[in-house]
């Protein structure tokens, strides 16, 4: 993943967190109402806090944001006890520039006709908020804060939990 968005204090603690995080999860509103979800691999973030993925422009998500661009894209990352909800609005672009940003050769096996397949398309997801818990990653650290919490320091002492945003 490009990762340009240190140039501000919140969105550069948000792409620290999401750094090495290849894929998330995307939630969107169906048309019934329901929400789905459905992976989607990371390509970008950037300056200003956007999130960039490829999508094919004829999928069902495409529908559903189109209809209701409100969306959620959580990460998780299990081995390093850290996880993130991100809250934005989505919109679908065929930015020819951005897609040659970041086009990279495995994007080929989506879209077999490469940067001109017509299903290719740019999915970005401009972040309004994001929470995010951060635990130690080693089961020593987790004991250690676990045991505190059991002795009265309460939650806070199994790991940081914060907020980033309104934007």
């Amino acid at each position: 993943m490009k990762n340009e968005a240190e140039d501000t204090r919140e969105f550069g603690t948000l792409s620290e967190l999401i750094e090495g995080i290849e894929v998330a999860m995307l939630t969107t509103r169906a048309r019934d109402g329901g929400l789905v979800s459905r992976p989607l691999q990371t390509l970008e973030m950037d300056a200003q806090g956007d999130l960039y993925f490829f999508t094919a422009a004829d999928s069902g998500k495409v529908e559903e944001l189109l209809a209701h661009p409100e969306v959620n894209v959580a990460y998780a990352d299990p081995s390093r006890q850290r996880y993130v909800s991100v809250r934005g609005r989505a919109s679908i672009e065929r930015d020819r520039a951005r897609i040659d940003a970041l086009w990279t050769p495995a994007a080929k096996a989506f879209f077999p006709e490469g940067r001109d397949d017509p299903d290719l398309a740019v999915l970005r997801v401009r972040v309004e908020s994001a929470e995010y818990w951060d635990s130690p990653s080693t089961f020593v650290g987790r004991a250690i804060g676990f045991a505190r919490a059991l002795a009265g320091e309460g939650p806070k002492a199994l790991g940081d939990h914060g907020h980033v945003g309104p934007r």
